[in-house]
């Protein structure tokens, strides 16, 4: 007898949830439309309750954030709740690390799950199922090879052949099944097929394997199990077990939606589900350009040593995004932004880092980083004197307060922001020319110094006392406005850009045709691919002493430059900063 999972399910009505039958349907994706005509027509007993369900075999990626987002969300807005259930039926390549994992970053991005439950929860429900479907004859035992069974598949224009073991008798299927859980069968000797239809047009009903053997222990249940339901036996099935309404897929599982209503059908043993069922609908994948989003190849660049674990900001894991400065809100923002179709398409990564920066604008503190020095000495500036300037941590946020920046003779300044022989237009620092030190006074560059190789190693001007920020003298215009640190009163920092870690747009297509060209495996087709610039490392940069107590996930503005975080792996007496985003979107006209 099969039993179901207790669930708790707040029940909320479209009235008591105060939203108008007349609401404007062009706000609202047309997974949220469904949910409401499902409301309004009182179905699932005015219900709902969504579950988001990930293998424990990675790390999660920008696109589970979508999936993410959906059901979550969906829950929130409704009045209902989002399970957590993890897809735990293949051992072989699941942990409880990657477990862990996957709870943090659905927090991060700000959900809770109502219950956490995994499909193994109902390894005995879905092994009962199993016994009555081989007893009532609508399952049995193959004992051809893998290869076997997908040459008797056919094709979508032509029908399958049937195994030489479908009409095997009952009590033989029953009896083999149960030694294929005692151990007496080894791994690809024999799987469980579901008896449908070898000649139906939708592939997935040719006796789809609904069970086979795998030896590996379980990260929950040990060795107590060693027939594993496959993935179109074990996710239909629990998702009536749990109560779930809304089972939002993506799009490749459409296919796949006639056998979960089957197999919905039949573990409901006769009962008459009327409107009180599962069912699953399918929005698009976020594919992003110049993203490789496979958990198989994002794990070969791991172990190959292509990139610094899961959570290096050059991958495109929840938690590299996490570690490189992307806040929970710009993420959430973009998928918004990208929105729920039924139709497939390559979403810009651009469109992605322009949320990051639209953001990050609003939260980032403004600080001053020098990333390039060279240092700028002020002739006339007293020495020995130090002063301290104020400095608005958010012009964007009028409660972010200041903090101040020492300001003395001797400052690191950028070396690109200096030129002994400018062209007209150039504003920033130059013989004869009058520029603004941010903060501070208007400067008038008078020379440099160069080293026996002809190398810039100083730069001198002359300060104004009279125009210092604040002063009425202040507000005398000067076209460039230039960020620095003073020399004795910063830190030394490492900073790491980091960039795309593609080449090309779509790397996925472009693996695809160079294996295929060159006979080549993944790994190698993957090195071509790889931007070598995805990873600078600056040793010699200068930060302003504020930065001395920043933490990872802060949020920052090197003033000019861009944005940027402390990396994890930061310390005081090794101070590193992550750039999460450029100002502007540079990539876009350097790939043109």
């Amino acid at each position: 007898m099969i039993t179901f999972a207790k669930k708790s399910v707040k029940q909320t009505t479209m009235t008591e949830m105060n939203i108008p039958e007349s609401s404007e349907k062009k706000s609202l994706n047309f997974i949220e439309q469904i949910v409401e005509k499902d409301l309004k027509e009182g179905k699932n007993g005015g219900r709902i309750q969504t579950r988001f369900p990930p293998e424990p075999n990675g790390y999660l990626h920008i696109g589970h954030a979508k999936a993410i987002c959906l059901d979550f969300g969906i829950a929130q807005r409704y009045g209902g709740v989002c399970n957590l259930r993890f897809d735990d039926t293949n051992p072989t390549k699941e942990d409880v690390e990657y477990v862990e994992a996957i709870k943090e970053d659905i927090k991060w991005l700000g959900f809770q799950w109502g219950n956490e439950y995994y499909a193994s929860d109902y390894f005995q429900q879905l092994w009962d199922f199993a016994i009555r479907l081989i007893k009532e004859g609508k399952a049995y035992v193959d004992e051809q090879t893998s290869e076997e069974i997908a040459a008797q598949k056919g094709t979508p224009t032509q029908p399958g052949v049937e195994s030489p073991y479908r009409n095997r008798p009952v009590e033989e299927s029953m009896d083999l099944f149960l030694k294929m859980n005692s151990g007496e069968i080894e791994e690809g000797k024999m799987v469980l097929r579901a008896k449908i239809d070898m000649a139906n047009p939708n592939m997935h009903f040719r006796d789809p394997i609904i069970y086979r053997v795998v030896k590996t222990p379980h990260h929950r249940t040990g060795d107590h199990w060693k027939a594993y339901p496959m993935y179109d036996f074990a996710h239909g099935q629990s998702d009536y077990f749990e109560g779930v309404t809304h089972s939002l897929c993506t799009l490749e599982f459409v296919v796949h939606r006639p056998l979960y209503d089957l197999f919905v059908d039949w573990v409901k043993e006769g009962k008459d589900l009327d409107d009180n069922r599962p069912h699953q609908y399918e929005f698009n994948k976020l594919n992003l350009s110049y993203t490789l989003m496979s958990k198989r190849n994002l794990l070969t660049l791991v172990k190959e040593g292509l990139v610094d674990g899961w959570d290096d900001p050059r991958m495109p894991t929840i938690c590299a995004f996490r570690r490189r400065g992307y806040s929970p809100e710009s993420i959430r923002k973009f998928i918004d932004k990208i929105g729920y179709t039924t139709y497939d398409a390559l979403n810009d990564f651009a469109l992605l880092e322009s949320a990051v920066r639209e953001d990050l604008n609003a939260r980032a503190t403004r600080v001053s980083a020098v990333l390039n020095p060279v240092k700028l000495i002020l002739t006339n500036y007293p020495e020995g004197k130090v002063e301290e300037m104020e400095a608005i941590n958010n012009p964007e946020d009028p409660n972010a307060g200041s903090h101040t920046i020492e300001f003395s003779r001797e400052l690191w300044m950028e070396r690109e922001d200096f030129m002994e022989d400018a062209p007209k237009k150039y504003f920033r620092m130059t013989p004869g020319q009058e520029v603004r030190l941010k903060n501070a006074y208007i400067v008038k560059c008078t020379g440099c110094k160069k080293d026996e190789n002809g190398n810039i190693i100083e730069v001198y001007a002359e300060y104004d006392p009279n125009t210092k920020s604040g002063m009425p003298e202040a507000n005398r215009k000067v076209k460039g406005t230039l960020h620095w640190v003073s020399c004795n009163h910063c830190l030394k920092a490492e900073v790491r850009l980091y960039d795309r870690l593609w080449k090309v747009e779509n790397p996925r297509d472009e693996m695809a045709a160079i294996r295929e060209a060159k006979n080549c495996s993944p790994l190698e087709a993957m090195k071509e691919m790889i931007n070598p610039d995805s990873l600078k490392v600056l040793n010699e940069c200068y930060v302003e002493k504020f930065l001395a107590d920043a933490k990872p996930l802060d949020y920052l503005q090197f003033q000019r430059i861009g944005y940027f975080n402390v990396d994890k792996d930061s310390t005081a007496e090794h101070l590193i900063f992550n750039r999460t985003v450029s100002l502007k979107d540079t990539w876009s006209k350097i790939n043109k």
